[in-house]
């Protein structure tokens, strides 16, 4: 869709800047002309008043001897000069006694005429005048401007005292010498500056606007017709256009974040592609994902309502098997006391048959009894690192006694969150007792901590045989064992399972094979 020259941005900064110009430069030549005619005018009515005094003191002399025909000649010589119009000499009366128009001497003059009206314009004359009363303009026949000055003429004491044409001295003013100058040459000077100046403003508005002009054009014009471009691209649905502006100013930000936005767009459609051409597989995902967390909370479940039957039957079983393992104990050892036989030593193998399975029923009734404690955990803020250095500290006698070297690859020394330091304590046991147990022949373990921005990773990892596929999704089940009954009740991982879920952690076995097991526990850092 293509705009009308009117309607777009660069015209209108451009016709904006040009009217805007124009008028400044109007006013400001306005203001350089009146200006020059001001000066002008104030140097020519210098030039007048100075040309006014050397006639007055040319005449000066001719006048106290009262020499008339030397006056006239002083009079006429000056009158001859280039821009002059002409040269009065009015008496008291309004007479004009010298004049360079021999025509107009012993002529009397309206005292409400323009050359009097400076001094006779109240009913007493006035006598000092100001510059303004003093200065006249008027026109000649041929249409030019007359400068006229009248300069009066005072009774000096050389004057009344003359002896030829003696003045009383009350005489203030004698008469008025008027000199009347053409304006012709300034006026046309002052014209001609008028024209040039004008001509300037005009050439230098020109110039200005024909330069705003290119530079919008190049800087604002271009880059926003590339963008307009790319937007109407966009809008066609080809996401993956690009503006291509080299410019650091806002225009260039403004296509940089164009770019980014068809970048996201193009993802965004691609992702919405993608997701409605593999819809199905991600429904299966999520389908399994949802089974994951079903049997999750299925588990849990199970673990809750066998938690509280653990509950109950190690109650009611734990009190008859302290008894049966007390006496058992009672008598072994009465009859150790006792002559010792065949018999005897027979009956005392029984009884310790009978203690030690009874000891074993009462280790699982103690397990029981820890999976089945719900209570709600006393929290407090611990520093993780030093669990685990206690959990291994616990456990430092059997990686002894199995020839296996522990590795420690922590991330830090300190790490703070709230928890259940015992709890914790009881899960990293069991996981370092199930890594030992996993590697009768010895080896290694390493315990790796990683600190995240929100999470804490604790890694467990041996050098065992690994766990059998058909054994990994039963692992955190309770009484389900890989052992031998004699060496474990299967309540181990449950217990460390429900520990690390009320810490709102998770635990899974990241990684096994027959060259090892890695278990990988998360916990959030408060």
């Amino acid at each position: 869709m293509k705009t009308k020259i009117i309607h777009k941005l660069s015209f209108k900064l451009i016709v904006s800047i040009s009217v805007f110009l124009f008028i400044i430069l109007a006013v400001h030549t306005y203001l350089t002309v009146t200006n020059l005619e001001k000066h002008l005018t104030d140097s020519a009515y210098q030039n007048a008043y100075n040309l006014s005094d050397v006639i007055k003191k040319s005449t000066r002399y001719s006048m106290l001897l009262n020499r008339r025909e030397d006056v006239h000649q002083i009079i006429n010589t000056i009158g001859t000069e280039p821009g002059m119009e002409g040269i009065r000499i009015y008496n008291k009366q309004g007479m004009i006694i010298y004049s360079t128009d021999s025509s107009e001497v012993y002529t009397k003059v309206d005292l409400n005429a323009e050359a009097c009206y400076g001094c006779h314009n109240t009913k007493v004359p006035h006598k000092i005048l100001t510059t303004q009363n003093k200065m006249r303009f008027f026109k000649n026949p041929k249409d030019e401007r007359i400068l006229g000055l009248i300069n009066p003429i005072e009774n000096e004491p050389d004057c009344s005292n003359a002896d030829c044409h003696a003045h009383s001295p009350d005489i203030d003013i004698l008469g008025v010498l008027d000199v009347m100058l053409s304006m012709k040459k300034l006026d046309d000077l002052i014209t001609a500056n008028t024209k040039i100046t004008i001509s300037d403003a005009v050439l230098i508005t020109a110039l200005i606007a024909f330069f705003c002009g290119l530079f919008i054009t190049v800087m604002v014009n271009k880059p926003l017709k590339k963008l307009l471009n790319g937007i109407q691209e966009l809008s066609k649905g080809n996401l993956k256009y690009k503006i291509v502006v080299n410019s650091k100013s806002e225009l260039g930000k403004m296509a940089i974040m164009f770019n980014e936005m068809s970048k996201e767009l193009d993802k965004a459609y691609e992702e919405i592609k993608d997701w409605s051409e593999n819809l199905n597989q991600k429904v299966k995902e999520k389908s399994e994902e949802l089974k994951n967390i079903y049997n999750q909370v299925i588990q849990i479940e199970k673990l809750a309502s066998l938690g509280k039957l653990s509950a109950t039957v190690a109650h009611e079983l734990n009190n008859p098997l302290e008894g049966i393992l007390t006496y058992s104990k009672l008598i072994s050892r009465k009859l150790k006391s006792i002559e010792q036989n065949s018999e005897y030593e027979k009956l005392i193998e029984h009884l310790d048959l009978i203690s030690s399975e009874s000891a074993r029923c009462g280790k699982i009734v103690k397990d029981l009894l820890l999976f089945s404690h719900k209570g709600e955990d006393i929290m407090e803020t611990e520093n993780i690192i030093s669990v685990l250095d206690q959990s291994i500290m616990l456990i430092q006698h059997h990686l002894e006694l199995n020839s296996i070297i522990l590795v420690k690859e922590h991330c830090c020394d300190t790490v703070k969150l709230k928890c259940n330091p015992q709890k914790l304590q009881q899960a990293f046991v069991a996981l370092l007792i199930n890594a030992v147990e996993a590697m009768p022949g010895g080896g290694k373990i390493i315990v790796k901590v990683d600190c995240m921005k929100e999470n804490i990773e604790i890694r467990i990892i041996d050098e065992g045989n690994g766990i059998l596929p058909k054994d990994l999704p039963h692992i955190f089940e309770p009484f389900y064992s890989t052992k031998n009954e004699s060496k474990g009740t299967g309540l181990g991982l449950a217990v460390t399972y429900g520990i690390i879920t009320n810490h709102k952690g998770t635990i899974s076995v990241e990684h096994t094979s027959n060259k090892g097991t890695t278990f990988l526990i998360i916990l959030p850092i408060n």
